[in-house]
């Protein structure tokens, strides 16, 4: 891993603690290894279970260029991502397979997670689907459990294996000229 991998920080927290309940914005959280504490999805009554995520991220990014471009504010948590994270750009693809640590969890982005049409029907948004398309999160697996709080450190522990192997060429290349 470099010294130049991006940092960034956790900007806000949201759970939903049912199926269609409102979104609850939190200073911290407890990321188990079934997800967050106090979420829809950990307490097995998310919309999306079969295709459910232990923890989803969402770029602040994101949401900042959805509210420039449509006038929608999703700030309050009504993009239903557990994880509002700054610093890595709108669509996260840096986190995509890494070993990302955030606060006291250690997270592995695995997917991306599109929204979907009943996020614009909880939201109220028209439009906030279209508007989040290739930026709408990651779902992630918990590696460790921990507490995550606003204002925490995102940092990427271990590169992706595409981006770690290409970096181990690029220094056996380097080390043959």
């Amino acid at each position: 891993m470099t010294d130049d991998a991006p940092v960034g920080r956790v900007r806000s927290l949201v759970t939903a603690p049912e199926s269609g309940a409102p979104p609850e914005r939190r200073e911290s959280v407890t990321v188990h290894a079934d997800g967050v504490a106090g979420d829809r999805y950990r307490a097995g009554d998310g919309t999306f279970q079969l295709d459910g995520c232990a923890v989803t991220l969402v770029a602040a990014e994101a949401l900042d260029a959805v509210r420039e471009e449509t006038g929608i504010d999703v700030s309050d948590g009504r993009h239903r991502r557990n994880v509002v994270v700054e610093g890595f750009g709108a669509g996260l693809d840096d986190l995509l397979d890494a070993t990302v640590a955030v606060g006291g969890a250690l997270l592995r982005p695995t997917r991306r997670r599109p929204p979907c049409a009943h996020v614009e029907e909880l939201a109220g948004a028209a439009g906030l689907a279209a508007a989040l398309r290739n930026r709408g999160g990651l779902c992630c697996d918990v590696l460790e459990a921990g507490d995550v709080a606003v204002g925490d450190r995102v940092a990427i522990r271990e590169a992706d294996p595409r981006t770690a192997g290409a970096e181990i060429a690029a220094r056996l290349r380097e080390g043959r000229e």
